[in-house]
Protein backbone atom coordinates (compact mmCIF):
# COMPACT_ATOMS: atom_id res chain seq x y z
CA UNK A 1 0.00 0.00 0.00
CA UNK A 2 1.29 3.46 -0.87
CA UNK A 3 0.57 5.27 2.40
CA UNK A 4 0.93 3.56 5.77
CA UNK A 5 -1.06 6.23 7.62
CA UNK A 6 -4.03 5.77 5.26
CA UNK A 7 -3.83 2.02 5.86
CA UNK A 8 -3.92 2.47 9.63
CA UNK A 9 -6.73 5.03 9.42
CA UNK A 10 -8.82 2.65 7.35
CA UNK A 11 -8.13 -0.12 9.85
CA UNK A 12 -9.08 2.11 12.79
CA UNK A 13 -12.27 3.09 10.96
CA UNK A 14 -13.27 -0.58 10.80
CA UNK A 15 -12.89 -1.30 14.53
CA UNK A 16 -16.60 -1.04 15.40
CA UNK A 17 -17.53 -3.21 12.40
CA UNK A 18 -14.87 -5.72 13.39
CA UNK A 19 -16.20 -5.86 16.94
CA UNK A 20 -19.76 -6.48 15.68
CA UNK A 21 -18.58 -9.33 13.46
CA UNK A 22 -16.38 -10.77 16.22
CA UNK A 23 -19.30 -10.69 18.65
CA UNK A 24 -21.45 -12.60 16.14
CA UNK A 25 -18.74 -15.25 15.88
CA UNK A 26 -17.96 -15.58 19.58
CA UNK A 27 -21.19 -14.49 21.33
CA UNK A 28 -18.97 -13.26 24.16
CA UNK A 29 -17.86 -9.64 24.68
CA UNK A 30 -14.38 -10.40 26.04
CA UNK A 31 -13.67 -13.04 23.40
CA UNK A 32 -14.86 -10.62 20.70
CA UNK A 33 -12.50 -7.92 22.00
CA UNK A 34 -9.62 -10.42 21.97
CA UNK A 35 -10.49 -11.44 18.42
CA UNK A 36 -10.55 -7.80 17.26
CA UNK A 37 -7.17 -7.23 18.88
CA UNK A 38 -5.67 -10.37 17.29
CA UNK A 39 -7.07 -9.36 13.92
CA UNK A 40 -5.75 -5.82 14.18
CA UNK A 41 -2.27 -7.08 15.02
CA UNK A 42 -2.32 -9.60 12.19
CA UNK A 43 -3.50 -6.99 9.69
CA UNK A 44 -0.75 -4.57 10.79
CA UNK A 45 1.86 -7.34 10.55
CA UNK A 46 0.70 -8.14 7.00
CA UNK A 47 0.34 -4.58 5.75
CA UNK A 48 2.93 -5.23 3.03
CA UNK A 49 0.84 -8.11 1.66
CA UNK A 50 -2.20 -5.92 1.02
CA UNK A 51 -2.74 -5.00 -2.64
CA UNK A 52 -4.40 -1.64 -3.40
CA UNK A 53 -7.06 -2.95 -5.77
CA UNK A 54 -8.40 -5.51 -3.25
CA UNK A 55 -11.47 -4.80 -1.08
CA UNK A 56 -9.84 -3.69 2.18
CA UNK A 57 -12.84 -4.44 4.41
CA UNK A 58 -13.27 -7.90 2.90
CA UNK A 59 -9.57 -8.61 3.33
CA UNK A 60 -9.65 -7.65 7.02
CA UNK A 61 -12.85 -9.60 7.71
CA UNK A 62 -11.39 -12.67 6.01
CA UNK A 63 -8.37 -12.44 8.28
CA UNK A 64 -10.68 -12.24 11.32
CA UNK A 65 -12.74 -15.21 10.20
CA UNK A 66 -9.60 -17.30 9.61
CA UNK A 67 -8.21 -16.40 13.04
CA UNK A 68 -11.53 -17.41 14.64
CA UNK A 69 -11.61 -20.74 12.77
CA UNK A 70 -7.99 -21.53 13.65
CA UNK A 71 -8.58 -20.70 17.33
CA UNK A 72 -11.70 -22.87 17.35
CA UNK A 73 -9.84 -25.80 15.82
CA UNK A 74 -7.04 -25.37 18.33
CA UNK A 75 -9.56 -25.48 21.21
CA UNK A 76 -11.19 -28.61 19.83
CA UNK A 77 -7.82 -30.33 19.49
CA UNK A 78 -6.81 -29.41 23.03
CA UNK A 79 -10.14 -30.66 24.38
CA UNK A 80 -9.69 -34.07 22.75
CA UNK A 81 -8.74 -36.73 25.27
CA UNK A 82 -6.27 -39.35 24.14
CA UNK A 83 -6.13 -42.49 26.27
CA UNK A 84 -2.50 -43.61 26.36
CA UNK A 85 -2.92 -46.29 29.02
CA UNK A 86 -1.88 -49.76 27.94
CA UNK A 87 -5.32 -51.37 28.26
CA UNK A 88 -7.34 -48.23 27.35
CA UNK A 89 -8.50 -48.03 30.96
CA UNK A 90 -10.06 -44.58 30.63
CA UNK A 91 -12.01 -45.45 27.47
CA UNK A 92 -13.32 -48.66 29.00
CA UNK A 93 -14.71 -47.01 32.13
CA UNK A 94 -18.46 -47.21 32.24
CA UNK A 95 -20.05 -43.88 31.40
CA UNK A 96 -22.77 -42.30 33.50
CA UNK A 97 -25.99 -43.03 31.60
CA UNK A 98 -28.33 -41.08 33.83
CA UNK A 99 -30.52 -44.16 34.24
CA UNK A 100 -29.48 -44.68 37.84
CA UNK A 101 -31.43 -41.64 38.96
CA UNK A 102 -35.21 -41.90 39.36
CA UNK A 103 -35.68 -39.07 36.85
CA UNK A 104 -33.43 -40.77 34.30
CA UNK A 105 -35.14 -44.16 34.49
CA UNK A 106 -38.56 -42.51 34.33
CA UNK A 107 -37.58 -40.52 31.22
CA UNK A 108 -36.12 -43.61 29.52
CA UNK A 109 -39.31 -45.57 30.21
CA UNK A 110 -41.45 -42.73 28.82
CA UNK A 111 -39.35 -42.54 25.66
CA UNK A 112 -39.47 -46.31 25.16
CA UNK A 113 -43.24 -46.35 25.60
CA UNK A 114 -43.66 -43.50 23.14
CA UNK A 115 -41.53 -45.30 20.53
CA UNK A 116 -43.38 -48.58 21.10
CA UNK A 117 -46.67 -46.81 20.34
CA UNK A 118 -45.45 -45.88 16.83
CA UNK A 119 -46.91 -47.76 13.87
CA UNK A 120 -44.50 -50.52 12.75
CA UNK A 121 -43.63 -48.73 9.50
CA UNK A 122 -42.27 -45.82 11.57
CA UNK A 123 -41.03 -47.72 14.61
CA UNK A 124 -38.70 -50.11 12.78
CA UNK A 125 -36.69 -47.59 10.73
CA UNK A 126 -36.52 -45.18 13.68
CA UNK A 127 -35.21 -47.81 16.13
CA UNK A 128 -32.71 -49.02 13.53
CA UNK A 129 -31.52 -45.44 13.00
CA UNK A 130 -31.15 -44.88 16.75
CA UNK A 131 -29.23 -48.17 16.97
CA UNK A 132 -26.67 -46.75 14.53
CA UNK A 133 -27.73 -48.04 11.14
CA UNK A 134 -27.20 -45.72 8.18
CA UNK A 135 -30.15 -44.65 6.05
CA UNK A 136 -28.94 -46.78 3.14
CA UNK A 137 -28.61 -49.87 5.35
CA UNK A 138 -32.13 -49.40 6.71
CA UNK A 139 -33.53 -48.96 3.20
CA UNK A 140 -31.78 -52.12 2.03
CA UNK A 141 -32.90 -54.24 5.00
CA UNK A 142 -36.50 -53.03 4.77
CA UNK A 143 -36.65 -53.08 0.98
CA UNK A 144 -37.76 -49.43 0.81
CA UNK A 145 -36.57 -46.44 -1.19
CA UNK A 146 -34.02 -44.26 0.61
CA UNK A 147 -36.33 -41.22 0.57
CA UNK A 148 -39.13 -43.19 2.22
CA UNK A 149 -36.81 -44.28 5.04
CA UNK A 150 -35.59 -40.72 5.58
CA UNK A 151 -39.09 -39.29 5.71
CA UNK A 152 -40.36 -41.98 8.10
CA UNK A 153 -37.46 -41.34 10.46
CA UNK A 154 -38.06 -37.60 10.20
CA UNK A 155 -41.77 -37.95 11.01
CA UNK A 156 -41.06 -40.39 13.85
CA UNK A 157 -38.57 -37.92 15.32
CA UNK A 158 -41.06 -35.06 15.04
CA UNK A 159 -43.80 -37.14 16.66
CA UNK A 160 -41.47 -38.13 19.48
CA UNK A 161 -40.58 -34.46 20.05
CA UNK A 162 -44.27 -33.59 20.20
CA UNK A 163 -45.09 -36.42 22.60
CA UNK A 164 -42.16 -35.58 24.89
CA UNK A 165 -42.25 -31.78 24.68
CA UNK A 166 -42.27 -31.58 28.49
CA UNK A 167 -38.67 -32.89 28.56
CA UNK A 168 -37.20 -29.99 26.53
Amino acid sequence: MADSTTFKQRLLGLQSNLFSFAYQLTTNKEAAQDLVQDTTLKVLDNETKYVDNVNFKGWVFTIMRNIFINNYRRQVRSATVVDTTEDLYHLNLSQESGLTTPEGSFAAREISEAINDFAPEYKQPFTMYVAGYKYSEIAEKMGLPLGTVKSRIFFARKRLQTLLKDYR
